[in-house]
């Protein structure tokens, strides 16, 4: 067997969310049974044991604790990477925060009503 075969997969996957781009990583993307959803399973977050305290993951961390398998829009995902190893999962604000390193954009969406 090859080492990629040996190895599990990480996906780090970029998403709009509520005007801020969250940015996680996990053990399976899939195309949801419910039309125009990616479904996301087995996030990852990183150890505990670490001295300095990422206030961003912390509230991914409450915020996803409960959760086993989350949906997320089609329209709202900017980019889905298979990865060699997870990374630090985040919330990016928006407005004035720099645009992710790349050259892929999000599709423009128009303003939500409700929010």
């Amino acid at each position: 067997m090859t080492k990629r075969k040996t190895q599990k997969r990480v996906y780090k996957i970029q998403f709009h969310n509520r005007g801020k781009l969250y940015e996680l990583y996990a053990r399976e993307v899939s195309q949801s049974g419910l039309y125009a959803f990616v479904e996301v399973a087995g996030i990852i977050f990183g150890e505990r044991s670490k001295m300095v305290v990422d206030p961003s993951e912390e509230r991914l961390k409450a915020e996803f604790s409960q959760v086993s398998r989350t949906y997320i829009p089609l329209h709202a995902v900017v980019r889905i990477d298979e990865v060699e190893k997870e990374g630090v999962n985040k919330i990016i604000e928006s407005g004035g925060a720099p645009a992710p390193a790349g050259n892929v954009a999000a599709f423009p969406l128009g303003p939500m009503k409700g929010e």
